[in-house]
């Protein structure tokens, strides 16, 4: 069966019906390469959502994997016959498999945690206007508070999906790095992105 662009429900359906292979591949650039800011992050973000979700995958890195990607953006996965495309179409090919991170949330929740991944897309991907940085964290900072997840014990997609824009924000060596200053001066951002390369990427790394 050839891959496919999973633009259709009846796709996702489909898809849903297999089970998760165990040769699964996240296609991204090479990260010592020239990738753009927003980009390694949607690859982060990506592989916390999956790593949080407990799916076995393998990272591909490939110079020219925007160019292979059927939308043009990285990252993809190839999931059996099946070929899906950045954060949100992943996080619904996942979800139509039975698999939620936030399946214990009310609908009021949901919608929270939705309005905090659009403003997220909005700003932290199109980073460009420090003020608007500052605002973006200030108001996740504030939702956050002092739980350990935006949401109490256990992630969701939204802490998947601010853990690659804000990992990749302090992590990236840039010769004016405003941007992570920013994000240092809300301490319980950085407890999060701590928490979260702790139990989902140095564990992975050490089993």
């Amino acid at each position: 069966m050839p891959s496919v662009l999973l633009t259709e429900s009846i796709a996702l359906e489909l898809g849903a019906q297999e089970p998760w292979p165990q040769d699964v591949k996240l296609f991204q650039p090479y990260e010592v390469e020239q990738i753009l800011l927003p980009d390694n992050a949607n690859c982060l973000a990506v592989q916390a959502f999956l790593k949080m979700c407990g799916l076995d995958f393998e990272v591909e890195p490939r110079s020219n994997a925007e160019y292979m990607s059927p939308s043009g953006r990285v990252p993809f996965i190839k999931c059996g016959a099946f070929v899906v495309a950045e954060l949100d179409p992943i996080i619904s090919f996942v979800n139509h498999k039975g698999i939620s991170l936030s399946d214990k949330l009310d609908s009021v929740q949901k919608a929270d945690m939705r309005a905090y991944m659009s403003l997220i897309n909005t700003v932290l991907a199109n980073a460009e206007v420090y003020e608007e940085i500052e605002n973006c964290c200030s108001a996740l900072s504030e939702r956050l508070e002092n739980r350990p997840y935006f949401f109490g014990d256990r992630p969701t997609e939204l802490d998947a999906q601010v853990f690659g824009h804000l990992f990749t924000i302090l992590t990236t060596p840039l010769p004016n790095n405003r941007f992570a200053s920013i994000v240092r001066g809300y301490p319980n951002l950085i407890e999060l992105c701590k928490l979260v390369e702790k139990e989902y990427f140095e564990r992975t790394a050490e089993a």
